[in-house]
This record gives C-alpha cells, structure tokens and sequence, in this order.
C-alpha cells in the first residue's frame, strides 16, 4: 500500500487514479476532483478543501477528516465509502452512491446531502441544516441520529429508524417501508401519501400528521399537543398513548386511544369505506 503523510495538494486532479493508498494528515486545497476515480483509499486525520474529492471511487475510508465548506458535491457517484468521526461543513455530499457507512460524524451544513443512494448505514452523527436529506435513497438504516433540517427522506424506500431524534418538517413524504422505533419526530406534515410506515413508541409533534397515509401502524404512539387534524384520509391500525389532540376521517382501520381524543372530526368528506372504528379508554 502507498503511504502519503503530510503533505498538501492543490489545483485539478492532484491523486487522480490513485489506487491502495493510505493517506495520512495530507491537506487537499482548492481544487477539483483530487482522489477521482480511485479505489481501496484510507485518509487519516486529513482535511479536505476542494470540491468532487472522491467521486467514482470504489471502497475508501475517511477516519477523523475534516470536509471544509468549499469541499461541496466531495462524495458522488462512488460504492463502498466509510465516514468514522468526521466532521463535515460542506453541503451536497453522497449522490448517486451504494454502500455508505457513517458513524459518530458531525455535519454542520447538510443540505441537499445523500441524494439517490442505496444500502446507506447511519449511527450516531448529528446531521444539521439539512433540508432534503436522503431523497430518494433506500435501504437505509439510522440509529442515534439527530436531524435538523426539513424534507427529510421523500420518496424513500426499506428505511429503519431507531432511537433518533428528527426535526423535520414534511419528512418521509410518499416513502414506502418504513419502520421507526423509539423515536421523537417533530415537524408538520409528517408522512403524507406514505405506505406501509409503522411506528413503534414513538412520540409526534406538529400539525396534520399522517394523512393520506396507506397500511399505517402505530404502537404505543404518543402526541404532542399541536399534533391536530391527525390521520386524515389515512388506512390506519393504532393504539396511541395519552392524549390526542384531534382525528379527522380516518378511512378505515381501527385506532385506539388511551387518553383523550380532544376533537373527534367525521363530517361528510370521510372518504369510502368509511369504517374506521375508534376507541377512547380510559384509566378507572
């Protein structure tokens, strides 16, 4: 394996090629497509300044690197990438990507980041500023994860969300297979036109969620006390913890509360079949 240590780089494709490869504290400049179209590349305490780093790279790992701003768009069009303890400032990283693992990173500006990707594994990293994360990617799986940013996952498929935290604003709009377990969602919108989304012990905050959803499951769910104008025109199998602050015409399936129902609303826009049957129960 080729050993690089120290040293700095700058200007358009300086390791271009560059094939087993262990780098260590080596600084990229400015510059475009440093390491592209590369393969079995470790980087070590490196930082990285230019954009389009590793694009069409098959199998590299970044261990305590750091992405500066200006190194936007770094990751694309690769297979088998590796972040452990990387801090990262620049938006739009991970495009077009299979085989993504990220553990204990921080992202401090993740916009537009992880877009059309597939088998992407996530484990405590906090990811912030990070309007339309993961658009389009499947086969995912996020544990720890705290999330800032709004969009989250539109149009995901085979997604696992475990002890996380989301702060998202219309997240997991028309997913497909979604199972999120021991989680906080907060955020409007939650999970419109999605199908077969189950939440397990979750709790949800934020105006009109899940509606328009089909084949949903909810567990021992609990809700916030703007969570209004729930489950909407939704196919719908619940039972829900404590108090809600109020269901709108649920399509069919059967929901349970045991709590309050603040507002029940079944006026003449329910949709057909119409035969969602609710439950109030309550602590004698």
């Amino acid at each position: 394996m080729i050993e690089i240590q120290d040293k700095e780089f700058g200007g358009e494709r300086p390791l271009y090629k560059l094939h087993d490869a262990r780098l260590e504290r080596v600084t990229i400049h400015l510059g475009e497509s440093s390491i592209k179209e590369s393969g079995n590349i470790e980087a070590y305490d490196c930082t990285f300044e230019g954009k389009y780093v590793f694009w069409e790279c098959r199998h590299f790992l970044a261990h305590n690197c750091r992405f500066e701003t200006s190194a936007r768009s770094s990751l694309w069009y690769s297979e088998n990438g590796k972040l452990t303890h990387c801090l990262v400032d620049a938006p739009k990283m991970f495009r077009r990507m299979q085989g993504i693992e990220m553990q204990d990173c921080r992202f401090t500006n993740a916009l537009e980041t992880l877009w059309d990707c597939d088998r992407v594994n996530i484990r405590n990293c906090e990811i912030l500023n990070a309007d339309y994360l993961g658009m389009r990617t499947d086969n995912v799986t996020l544990e720890k994860l705290h999330l800032e940013g709004n969009y989250a996952f539109q149009y995901s498929k085979n997604v696992e969300i475990k002890d996380s935290l989301l702060n998202s604003k219309d997240a997991l709009w028309d997913c497909e297979n979604v199972t999120i377990t021991d989680s906080e969602i907060n955020g409007e919108y939650l999970a419109w036109y999605s199908r077969n989304l189950t939440l397990i012990r979750c709790h949800i905050t934020g105006p009109q969620p899940l509606c328009y959803c089909e084949n949903l499951t909810l567990e021992d769910c609990t809700f916030g006390d703007d969570a209004n104008l729930a489950l909407e025109y939704s196919t719908v199998k619940a039972t829900i913890k404590g108090d809600i602050h109020s269901i709108k015409n649920p399509t069919s399936g059967s929901i349970t509360v045991a709590g309050h129902i603040g507002e029940l609303i079944i006026d003449r826009n329910q949709k057909a079949p119409a035969d969602c049957t609710i439950h109030e129960v309550h602590a004698e």
